[in-house]
């Protein structure tokens, strides 16, 4: 399993339970998107893997918080380290 996902009030929390490679990425994104269109959440968490997370899944939550801030959803990246974190916000802004 990918990605599994918890609905608390209206925060939508979606866990990436491995990193993301090219054979994977695709699929993960789709699958946010479907959860984010299902729920229609306030707000929306990733909590990606422990460690650094590979480009596939930094690319998996930039492009869903590309898809939320067009729908005026916010989105939190949790759980990554302060690097990914920095990398994150520089191509969220």
């Amino acid at each position: 399993m990918l990605i599994s996902h918890r609905v608390d009030g209206d925060t939508l929390h979606v866990t990436l339970h491995h990193n993301l490679d090219v054979n994977t990425r695709a699929a993960a994104a789709v699958e946010i998107e479907a959860l984010v269109h299902t729920h229609t959440p306030r707000r929306v968490t990733v909590q990606v893997p422990a460690g650094e997370p590979t480009p596939a899944t930094l690319s998996v939550v930039v492009r869903a918080h590309r898809m939320c801030k067009s729908l005026d959803i916010p989105l939190s990246l949790t759980g990554a380290t302060t690097a990914a974190q920095r990398l994150f916000t520089a191509n969220t802004v």
